[in-house]
């Protein structure tokens, strides 16, 4: 680390970036299930934002796995290195002032712990999407839950691996409950506010 030599105060802040923008920066980090509704309601909360005029980056897991972290498994270890990485990346992104949305299960208040001191108690902004597991089973999007019962997935989350409830959430949003139309319009307000510039 002795031939390390960071440039961070010479290089332009985040707050003039985001003046540029006409929007603050912020990590949305949506935590939930697989089958909860964190892509989707990510992917509409994106066009939103983008139809209003917002710079936005959507970094979703499967997505990621596919480059950055195509090099990681869904051990203990590799799950956690897979968010740490994707913290460092989404903190990159919100200090351009790009409003950056993560889809990513968490599962673990560690794991969130994590992620949160990386990117910044002042960046970081916790949605718990919130579905039953029976309910998140039954919709079954990718077809994992059934795998995972059957025993061809192991440490899945919900099924052989556990899932921790966030303790203090910025929003909860309860897709098993909830309209698809109603969920979004409560994360597009508490965004709205807290992306606009004073």
């Amino acid at each position: 680390m002795e031939n390390i030599h960071p440039i961070f105060d010479q290089i332009l802040k985040r707050e003039d970036k985001e003046n540029l923008l006409r929007q603050k920066g912020v990590v949305i980090w949506m935590i939930g299930l697989s089958g909860s509704g964190k892509s989707t309601l990510a992917k509409s909360l994106e066009r939103t934002l983008f139809d209003k005029g917002h710079l936005t980056q959507i970094l979703d897991g499967d997505n990621l796995r596919t480059g950055l972290n195509n090099n990681l498994g869904f051990s203990e270890e590799d799950r956690t290195e897979n968010i740490r990485r994707v913290a460092e990346v989404a903190k990159l992104f919100a200090n351009c002032g790009v409003v950056t949305i993560c889809s990513f299960i968490s599962p673990t208040e560690e794991i969130r712990q994590m992620a949160k001191a990386i990117i910044g108690n002042d960046l970081y902004y916790e949605v718990f999407v919130n579905c039953s597991l029976e309910v998140c089973e039954e919709r079954d999007v990718k077809g994992l839950y059934a795998k995972a019962r059957k025993g061809e997935i192991k440490n899945f989350t919900g099924i052989d691996s556990p899932f921790e409830n966030p303790k203090h959430p910025n929003l909860e949003l309860k897709t098993d409950v909830d309209s698809l139309e109603d969920c979004l319009s409560q994360l597009k307000e508490s965004i709205t506010q807290r992306i606009k510039i004073n």
